[in-house]
């Protein structure tokens, strides 16, 4: 059984920075691991995602979080992280851990992702 616990949201002042941790258990190593969030209102969307392991990891970022944010993982730790950087209020949403990508190429689109994390609300203030 797949679990994903989310850790490391929480309330920060533009220009700031925030680090997510994703603990996963139950996955194999070095398979598909992303990113996504949901602003309020609005469909949840693909921030990062990160495939292979060692020399061999593949990355990818939507365009509103390039250069900001970087997705990294620990596999002895099990554990997935976002730091996020130079922050921006409309980086304020509920971040979700997902796992279990169908498709490399369409890591943007959260349907295509079959496990999920409870999620962690971050929230940037101007």
């Amino acid at each position: 059984q797949v679990q994903l616990v989310e850790s490391g949201g929480g309330s920060v002042q533009a220009g700031g920075s925030l680090r997510l941790s994703c603990h996963a258990s139950g996955y194999p190593a070095g398979s598909s691991v992303g990113w996504c969030r949901r602003v309020l209102g609005k469909e949840r969307e693909g921030v990062a995602a990160l495939d292979g392991e060692a020399s061999d990891v593949n990355t990818a970022y939507a365009e509103s979080v390039k250069g900001r944010f970087t997705i990294s993982r620990d596999n002895v730790k099990n554990t997935l992280y976002l730091q996020m950087n130079s922050l921006k209020p409309e980086d304020t949403a509920m971040y979700y851990c997902a796992a279990g990508l169908s498709d490399w190429v369409k890591w943007r689109d959260p349907y295509k992702w079959n496990y999920w994390g409870q999620g962690t609300q971050v929230t940037v203030s101007s």
